[in-house]
């Protein structure tokens, strides 16, 4: 059964046992939602107000966590089939999009960071209360130089820089192809312009791509400078699709905030991350994840997939910010495999940071968005008093068993979202 809180509606758990999102160890006690944030939460029972409706759900024992993030998603790239964002119209793209939103939030995913695509219009139905979906910290258009990741445009197009249409990557606002500060900054200031909360640019070679080998080192050092100098002066910061070490490196020196992937980096590369406090948003990206029609672009898969034991490993040994994320794209039917990636943090981490980076980790990094952070108003990834009311009532422990991630349409009981109960099968 589903049911809705209502506006300034109270929403209390009752016997639960409690991952605050930091804490190693859980408290058992009561969790108090008045409308969309957390009221309080204490060790003895919270006595009931006959002068306020409330609705009381007996957590039986279970764990109550907060909401999940996803410091990686593409919600229209990863709802929609190359064939859709090829064929299909601008419509068809985001409605796809807006359901694969409803599916993260019933997966446990309460906030997401969207790392390229037109999401503005997905983010406002979902935060005026009209559609199921996590929040978005959207990115707009990822920013690509000509024959750089991002450049869809077919060989024989003429490139925009040389007077030539745009690519329908860019069309449907998915990529943004920018050569030269000036085109870079203009390119940087339409994504905020379009309501993002950070820039994303590629800086070096990628899978998913035909042009650009893993080696290649993207966007010369003024043109990232620009980048990160608009970012900036509009209170947020820049996040760069980059794995191998030069392209890591020149980023670091232009400023960046954020480190997309790194799976080619090699060890001094990731102490200098953790010296300069720049975050690593990684994925735990494993054979499968992605399946690509030609042996170029799977061979790239495959040299990526070789690094990410190591690049954790590395992570871990010098205390770099490390977030999660999943970057999955262009296959609908992988997209459930978001759940099984959360999961596999148990790979590389103890259960307890697993769901710290999860939850009050992942969120970190989204508030480097600053000024440009549109849910700046409460902390969220974590269960503390005022704090956006965000919970998954968990059947079982995932501090003792990370697995019950993977399969949250049975071990998920309940799913509460700026307080209002999307689901609930208790």
């Amino acid at each position: 059964m589903t049911a809705t809180s209502k506006a300034g509606h109270r929403l209390l758990f009752r016997n639960v046992r409690i991952f605050d999102g930091v804490s190693p160890s859980l408290i058992t006690g009561d969790v108090l939602i008045d409308g969309d944030t957390i009221a309080g939460v204490s060790e003895s029972p919270v006595g009931n107000d006959p002068s306020r409706e409330t609705t009381v759900i007996d957590g039986g024992n279970r764990v109550l966590m907060p909401g999940m993030s996803d410091a990686h998603v593409h919600l229209v790239g990863n709802a929609n089939s190359y064939l859709d964002m090829v064929s299909g119209t601008e419509a068809h793209i985001a409605l796809n999009g807006l359901a694969e939103a409803k599916n993260m939030l019933h997966r446990g995913f309460t906030t997401v960071r969207d790392m390229a695509g037109d999401t503005s219009s997905i983010k406002s139905v979902i935060d005026r209360g009209l559609f199921e979906g996590p929040r978005i910290y959207p990115s707009q258009a990822a920013i690509s130089q000509t024959s750089g990741h991002g450049d869809f445009g077919f060989v024989y197009e003429c490139p925009t820089a040389l007077g030539g249409n745009q690519s329908r990557a860019e069309e449907i606002g998915f990529m943004r192809v920018a050569d030269g500060p000036d085109r870079v900054l203009a390119a940087v200031r339409e994504q905020l312009k379009k309501g993002a909360s950070q820039i994303k640019v590629m800086v070096g070679g990628g899978a998913a791509s035909m042009y650009d080998p893993l080696y290649t080192v993207q966007f010369t050092d003024p043109e990232l400078r620009a980048a990160v100098h608009a970012a900036t002066d509009y209170g947020t910061y820049v996040a760069t699709h980059v794995y191998n070490v030069t392209g890591i490196r020149r980023a670091i020196d232009a400023g960046v905030k954020s480190i997309e992937h790194g799976h080619l980096a090699d060890e001094p590369t990731i102490a200098l991350l953790a010296e300069k406090e720049i975050w690593l948003s990684l994925q735990p990206f494993a054979l499968g994840d992605h399946h690509y029609p030609d042996p170029d672009r799977a061979g790239k898969d495959r040299e990526i997939c070789s690094g990410t034991d190591k690049v954790y490993e590395w992570a871990r040994k010098y205390g770099v910010k490390t977030a999660w994320g999943t970057d999955l794209l262009l296959e609908p039917q992988l997209a459930p495999r978001q759940s099984e990636m959360a999961a596999r943090l148990g790979d590389h981490y103890s259960n307890i940071d697993a769901l710290r980076v999860l939850t009050s980790g992942n969120a970190e990094l989204f508030r480097l968005a600053g000024e440009r952070d549109p849910y700046r108003q409460a902390p969220f990834g974590v269960i503390t008093k005022g704090a956006w009311a965000d919970a998954l009532l968990v059947d079982g422990n995932p501090l003792e068993d990370l697995s019950l991630l993977a399969d949250p349409s049975k071990r998920l009981s309940v799913i509460v979202k700026n307080g209002q109960i999307v689901k609930n099968i208790l």
